[in-house]
């Protein structure tokens, strides 16, 4: 499993919760399979997060808020996953 998909899973586990079966993993799984732009806007996504937070300056001052929105850009995204596993 590569870092993307990983990510993928790991953030998915607390929406995943709500879904009931054993299969729920392997359902998030193909619903970002299925949805391979979503996917990958998450993984960018969290790259971002990650490359802002280990930056030295605040990008004039739109750095916390930059994280912060892609924080919940990230969380959207995922729920819609979840969501269409949910209805599939």
């Amino acid at each position: 499993m590569n870092r993307r998909e990983m990510s993928l899973l790991l953030g998915a586990l607390p929406l995943a919760a709500a879904m009931s079966g054993p299969a729920r993993a392997d359902t998030m799984r193909e619903e970002a399979q299925e949805h391979p732009r979503i996917a990958r806007a998450i993984h960018e996504l969290e790259d971002a997060i990650h490359y802002l937070e280990e930056a030295p300056h605040d990008f004039g001052g739109h750095k916390a808020e930059a994280i912060e929105a892609s924080r919940r850009a990230v969380q959207q995204l995922r729920m819609a996953l979840a969501y269409r596993a949910r209805r599939d």
